[in-house]
């Protein structure tokens, strides 16, 4: 980190903005969201191989070759996607909008 006073000052300055605060909890309290939703989907199948596997063994119908796991499967991989888009989509107009106006106030 830079010790150059002026900086410092600016890095102040910046810190008490009530926006960069309001940035900083909406984005972690976002970030982690996603996170916990994402991680429970997760940790939740993976208990299922564990537990009970055959339950994903079992075919979708009698005729299919398919297994429940693979679509299960599918879904947990789209799932990583929408919630990343969807992250991406806030921080491209709210967050980035908080961080405009934090960067017009503190000129």
């Amino acid at each position: 980190m830079n010790t150059d006073p002026v900086d410092k000052r600016l890095f102040e300055r910046i810190q008490k903005n009530p926006n960069y605060r309001a940035l900083v909890t909406r984005r972690s309290r976002f970030a982690w969201t996603l996170s916990i939703i994402m991680l429970v989907i997760y940790y939740a199948f993976i208990l299922v191989v564990a537990f009970a596997p055959q339950s994903l063994g079992a075919r979708i119908s009698p005729d299919s070759v398919i297994s429940v796991g693979i679509p299960l499967g599918v879904f947990i991989i789209a799932i990583a996607f929408v919630l990343t888009g969807i992250y991406v989509y806030r921080a491209n107009g709210e967050f980035d909008d908080l961080t405009r106006r934090i960067k017009e106030e503190t000129k």
